[in-house]
């Protein structure tokens, strides 16, 4: 009885100072709505498949695997440990870092990059759907907890199912993700402060209820991390055989934060008589080289160059065409001094 207090009495003290370091986070938040020039940002990427050639637009072979984790270093990049988010992704980076996120659990993950990971304790964040687990070609729950008992790593929540969320009521999707918090909390004594969208698809509705259960969220549309990003909109960019090829790799790797201050629309998702969205994009009245914007996107069901209109700090994005595909992308960059500053976006329609 008196062990079960002191347990019960430790979590309490934790849960207070995760609180105290959220409030600061979230106050930190309205003062930090400026330019940060020296922020260098987080570059997340995602992968999902190791040595599963047959799956080549998930996967990625181990061999490109162990060849991406020698550029980063060779590039003198130091890798991102995931909780650090809740102590400093409100402060300016100097330093840039990577972080590395793998969808899925796939089974191909433990068996194969996962003895990397964990003989150079290269922190990550492993993303679980709950409804998998166990199933042919999945991890079970005792290699997930076999993982998360290493300090370097890092279990996040991509819901139960692992569905096309936005085709769900809100209701289905309520329920869908409240399934997976249970199991979670049954599982592994508690549920992530990390989710990942399926697909990188959401819709406003279901963006807010993941930020009343959540810390910090992840898509799966291009770009970095820096302290002016919403936090349940973070974004990674996604690896596989094609994406992966070591001159682009070791581009990615290179790039910097675009920062802006506000995007229109807040929903990604588009109804009926939205696409292609009125989109607009505030930039900060202090930032330079905003003259250099480039964007492209695949409006029409083809790459091309996006017609845009500069005025002021303020980007028009006006696309001539719909989006043809389920997820409508666009990625702007802009060339300064410092490098190449990126920044995906993703629409989506059922």
């Amino acid at each position: 009885m008196r062990e079960s207090k002191i347990l019960s009495f430790a979590a309490f003290i934790t849960k207070v100072l995760i609180f105290f370091i959220i409030f600061l986070n979230v106050n930190a938040e309205v003062v930090n709505k400026k330019y940060f020039k020296n922020e260098q940002g987080i570059l997340a990427i995602m992968y999902h498949r190791f040595e599963e050639n047959k799956y080549p637009s998930t996967n990625i072979r181990l061999e490109i695997f162990k060849k991406h984790i020698n550029l980063i270093k060779e590039n003198n990049l130091d890798f991102y440990n995931p909780g650090e988010f809740l102590i400093n992704f409100k402060k300016v980076k100097e330093q840039k870092k990577i972080l590395l996120t793998i969808d899925d659990a796939f089974s191909s993950f433990y068996e194969n990059a996962w003895p990397i990971l964990k003989e150079e304790k290269i922190p990550f964040i492993l993303f679980v759907s709950t409804e998998s687990v166990g199933n042919k070609g999945y991890m079970s729950w005792d290699q997930i907890k076999e993982i998360e008992k290493n300090n370097f790593v890092y279990i996040g929540n991509h819901s139960h199912s692992h569905d096309y969320l936005t085709k769900f009521t809100f209701e289905k999707f309520k329920d869908d993700i409240d399934l997976s918090i249970r199991i979670f909390n049954d599982k592994l004594g508690y549920n992530p402060i990390f989710f990942s969208y399926p697909f990188g698809e959401y819709n406003l509705e279901q963006k807010n209820f993941i930020s009343k259960n959540f810390e910090f969220a992840f898509g799966q549309h291009s770009g970095v991390i820096d302290l002016n990003k919403d936090r349940y909109e973070l974004p990674r960019f996604p690896i596989n055989e094609k994406y992966g090829e070591l001159k682009r790799f070791k581009e990615v790797i290179s790039y910097l934060p675009l920062q802006y201050k506000i995007i229109k629309p807040e929903n990604k998702f588009m109804n009926y008589g939205q696409n292609p969205p009125k989109m607009m994009i505030e930039f900060f009245e202090d930032q330079k080289n905003l003259e250099n914007i480039n964007c492209f996107s695949n409006e029409g069901s083809k790459w091309r160059q996006t017609n845009i209109i500069l005025k002021g700090n303020i980007l028009e994005i006006n696309f001539a065409e719909k989006f043809i595909e389920r997820r409508g992308r666009i990625n702007c960059s802009l060339k300064d001094e410092k490098g190449w500053r990126f920044s995906g976006f993703q629409f989506v329609q059922n």
